[in-house]
């Protein structure tokens, strides 16, 4: 009896352990000020059938539209968009809660932050209507510290009404960490810094600068696994550019869209990323079309359109792959859910699960280890 009682208890542990192995921890930023939203909040995520359940949410923090968790998985850094009164926010992170605890935030030295990025050293903000980029260096209890550099940028485009001046859209480390990426939505350029995260003053300095297709607006870009090429979305016309990447240069090998021919309607594009085997790469597409395009990635780097689906809401501002790879998410800003999708891992395909989490403008969404 008491072998049987043995193996029971073994069974259920191994149960429970493979269980905890298949979640995962998501943590969403919303805008707050629309609706009801306490700002940032964390769902236990599985990735075996694609359920989801409530943990934690931060005290009222305001906009906190984009994310990024630092490497030991203890803190969460936020931009608080909020005009010129925007900051930039740490919290401390209990992955297995989900608890997030303000620690401090700093004025974010321009307006309407709406990306950020941090390795041990620095937290770095783009600046969208500020039009410039933030360092800030971190302490060791995880807090922010005050900016040690503001890179303005200047300039503007054709579009008059978008790009009147500079938009900072983006901040994105290469691959080696060597160097930041930042897209200018304002000025049709994006910028390459050589990076040096112990530097005191000047952590980032130009290497070199690229200028897309006058009025194109882009907006994100993202690497290839391998780190041999970079994929960039443009906001303003649909474009999606390859360019071959090393040691900060930019070199234009293919121009695609995430447009379906013909299209008459609106559209804003807006997020991009690639699944984690590197295989497929993905883009969002806003305004009346509101759908997701897939493109398989060659060898060469060039894409290949494997078409688009709807993302079954308004506004797919961002969206995130779970770390397997077997779910797809997106967050829409206008209907208020996060759609989850089935990702095929051998074709892209996106299937509809009939499953989403219904939530106050989420925007951005990030997966991390759940202990």
């Amino acid at each position: 009896m008491k072998k049987q009682i043995t193996t029971l208890l073994l069974a259920l542990m191994c149960c429970s352990i493979q269980a905890q192995d298949n979640k995962f921890n998501l943590v969403i930023g919303t805008y707050t000020k629309g609706c009801e939203s306490k700002g940032i909040y964390v769902y236990d995520f599985d990735v075996i059938t694609g359920d989801f359940n409530f943990k934690n949410t931060s005290e009222n923090t305001v906009n906190p539209s984009y994310l990024t968790v630092s490497a030991d998985n203890k803190f969460v850094y936020s931009v608080n968009e909020n005009g010129k009164e925007s900051k930039v926010s740490s919290f401390g992170y209990t992955p297995s809660s989900g608890k997030l605890d303000f620690v401090n935030s700093q004025k974010s030295m321009g307006a309407d932050p709406c990306y950020i990025i941090n390795d041990d050293k620095n937290v770095i903000v783009a600046n969208y209507s500020g039009g410039n980029i933030g360092v800030f260096g971190k302490n060791s209890d995880g807090s922010i510290g005050e900016a040690k550099q503001v890179v303005q940028h200047y300039g503007k485009g054709s579009n008059v009404s978008r790009q009147e001046g500079p938009h900072v859209h983006m901040v994105q480390f290469s691959p080696d960490k060597k160097f930041v990426l930042s897209n200018d939505l304002g000025n049709d350029k994006v910028y390459s810094y050589e990076y040096n995260p112990n530097a005191s003053a000047a952590a980032l300095k130009v290497k070199d600068s690229f200028a897309v297709e006058a009025g194109s607006g882009p907006r994100h870009l993202t690497f290839s696994k391998n780190g041999k090429y970079v994929y960039l979305l443009q906001e303003l016309t649909g474009g999606l550019t390859v360019f071959c990447y090393s040691k900060g240069k930019l070199k234009k090998v293919d121009q695609t869209t995430i447009l379906v021919k013909d299209f008459k309607g609106s559209f804003t594009g807006a997020a991009i990323d690639i699944s984690p085997d590197g295989k497929f790469l993905y883009a969002t597409n806003r305004g009346e079309a509101n759908t997701i395009s897939t493109f398989r990635i060659l060898k060469n780097g060039k894409l290949e359109s494997q078409g688009q689906t709807g993302t079954l809401g308004k506004g797919p501002r961002s969206f995130a792959i779970d770390p397997t790879g077997k779910f797809l998410l997106v967050a829409h800003q206008y209907s208020n859910d996060i759609v989850i999708f089935k990702r095929d891992t051998i074709t892209g395909k996106l299937t509809d699960t009939g499953k989403k989490i219904e939530l106050c403008a989420p925007v951005c969404l990030v997966f991390t280890a759940n202990n």
